[in-house]
Formats: C-alpha cells, structure tokens, sequence
C-alpha cells in the first residue's frame, strides 16, 4: 500500500504562486503514474496534472492549467512530487489531492479511475 500526504497549499492573490509537495511512503516502487487532482467548489474533481514515473517522465497536462501548472518529481523517484502553480486566479480555488496508480495501461495514459491510492489534500485558496 502507498501513503501520501500533501502540504505546500494556502492563500494568495490572483497572479500569485504557490508550490504543493506530496511525500509519498509504503510500496512506492509499485507507482507507475502519479497526478495531482483538483475539487473546486460547484464542480467535479478534476485530474489536472500527471506523470509517469516508469514512462519516461511522461506528462499530462488538463487545458484548465496548461501553461501555468507544472508537475515534477525528484530525479523520477518516487518519494516526492510537486506542483508548481504560476499565474493562479480565483477559479483555482480548491481542495488538491495527490493520487498515484500503479495500473500499467501498455503505454496509454492513465485513466481516472485508475488512481487508488490517495492523499488528504490541501486548501489552495486564490483571492481576486
């Protein structure tokens, strides 16, 4: 089984950054992707960003934060992965979640509900 657990988020203003770690523990070499998810107030929960820790580094990339959202980890180990939030509006506004599978779809992406192991989240919260 894989712990996760995320920090790094909080408040700032629009145009602001911030960046959000989530340290992951347990049986962390079985993690083919991991990816970061979003809940943002009157919507659905979002996959925003992903990546592949057995792909090469592939990522993934929502067209919600495309441009101004990166993924990365720590020299493709498992143990650390952030996302680093540039140019943050209002709409941003929500609760992340750091998720990881450890499904291995032959070289397609992940899908959504691959994802079963995941984090308690952390409050980003954007002000105008």
């Amino acid at each position: 089984q894989v712990q996760l657990m995320e920090s790094g988020g909080g408040s700032v203003q629009a145009g602001g950054s911030l960046r959000l770690s989530c340290a992951a523990s347990g049986f962390i070499y079985s993690i083919i992707y991991m990816a970061w998810f979003r809940q943002t107030p009157g919507n659905e929960r979002e996959r925003i960003a992903t990546i592949g820790t057995r792909a090469g580094g592939t990522v993934y990339y929502a067209d919600s934060v495309k441009g101004r959202f990166t993924i990365s980890q720590d020299n493709g180990d498992n143990t650390h992965m952030y996302l680093q939030m540039n140019t943050l509006e209002p709409e941003d506004t929500g609760m992340y979640y750091c998720a990881a599978t450890k499904r291995w779809r032959s070289g397609y992406p992940p899908e959504d509900q691959d994802f079963t192991d995941w984090g308690q989240g952390t409050q980003v919260t954007v002000s105008s």
